[in-house]
């Protein structure tokens, strides 16, 4: 019988640096099995402690509703509709609807405030895109675009910029229709942004009771 085969079954599952970090490689060293049982321990309670994906759309003006139901259903992932305004939606226990009161901002203050890790944000809302990101949620344009840490500041900047723009009469015009590729291009970043969330160890589904 090989030193790999006596060993704990704990044991033979890690990567080799956890293993090196007591002794290194555990076929050649003497390794405190109970330490690196502890070290898969912790590694399973960080998991577990890792909060559920949910997403939060931003809805107003909304264009890819209807790809955020579709792709959260194929995943069970919660999700939450804020507006201003009264609209339908599916009757799936996993989707959620908030209205807020009218007025600037408070749809953006509602979503903003419940940021965080695990949380995907979609809204073409630079600023609001800006809180999220800054909060470690995950935030999606609808045409699929994803604002991220190394992004988000440039993307601020040129959204500033063209506001300045378009008060001072330099632009008329406005953005361009929205397309199929766009429509195609958010399913995809919808769906990949939840698989890694997942790989990360973030659940998904309603909690227990």
């Amino acid at each position: 019988m090989t030193a790999s085969q006596t060993r704990p079954q704990a044991l033979r599952s890690l990567p080799r640096d956890d293993a090196g970090a007591f002794g290194g490689d555990v076929g050649d060293h003497a390794v405190d099995g109970a330490q690196l049982v502890a070290v898969a321990g912790a590694r399973l309670l960080n998991k577990a402690m890792l909060e559920r994906i949910l997403i939060l759309v931003d809805a107003d003006a909304c264009p890819v509703k209807d790809e955020v139901f579709r792709v959260a259903a194929r995943y069970a992932v919660k999700t939450i509709v804020v507006s201003n305004d009264y609209m339908m939606l599916p009757k799936d226990p996993n989707i959620e609807r908030v209205i807020v009161e009218q007025g600037l901002d408070v749809a953006d203050d509602w979503i903003a405030e419940r940021a965080r890790p695990g949380v995907i944000v979609v809204t073409n809302d630079v600023p609001l895109a800006h809180r999220a990101v800054t909060a470690k949620a995950e935030a999606i344009a609808p045409n699929g675009k994803a604002f991220t840490d190394a992004s988000i500041g440039m993307t601020l900047a040129v959204r500033d910029l063209m506001t300045d723009l378009r008060s001072a009469g330099e632009i008329t015009g406005g953005p361009r229709p929205f397309s199929k590729a766009d429509r195609s291009a958010f399913l995809q970043a919808l769906d990949s942004t939840i698989v890694r969330l997942k790989r990360a160890g973030h659940p998904t589904g309603q909690p227990e009771t």
